[in-house]
């Protein structure tokens, strides 16, 4: 995806999501999916085509083809799943628990970017303040 193309917004997935925080989760897992370039065929079109708004969300999820990739990555994934040995297994869980860790912890500090309180509030005149007697 170019720099200079249109991206949605967390807003723009507001049709399909139950809240704000669910949009953003979607919004960055399709962003994870067009720029992963093993991700690769049918599933990194349908991301790049959502994020660029040339294509709903809800429209991707009635799209047949675009189903079908995500049936067949996941069919894949658990494949690779099944045939791990219990190292591997092992190793993918501590993988996981690290990465885990790290979005919660990223998360958290958008959240607190986006929901806190910002240096530039305006705020009325203040009391006590000199010329207001």
């Amino acid at each position: 995806m170019s720099n200079d193309e249109r991206q949605i917004q967390d807003e723009d997935l507001m049709d399909v999501a139950r809240d704000r925080e669910q949009a953003h989760r979607l919004r960055k897992a399709l962003k994870v999916l067009a720029e992963n370039p093993n991700v690769g065929g049918g599933l990194q079109e349908m991301a790049k085509e959502v994020l660029s708004g040339r294509l709903g969300m809800k429209e991707a999820i009635q799209t047949p083809g675009y189903m079908d990739a995500l049936g067949d990555r996941l069919t894949q994934i658990r494949h690779a799943a099944e045939n791990q040995t219990a190292e591997e297994r092992e190793e993918s869980r501590a993988k996981f628990a690290d990465w885990q860790r790290k979005r919660e912890e990223e998360e958290e500090r958008e959240r607190a970017e986006r929901d806190g309180p910002s240096l530039n509030l305006v705020t009325g005149p203040r009391r006590g303040g000199r010329g207001h007697r």
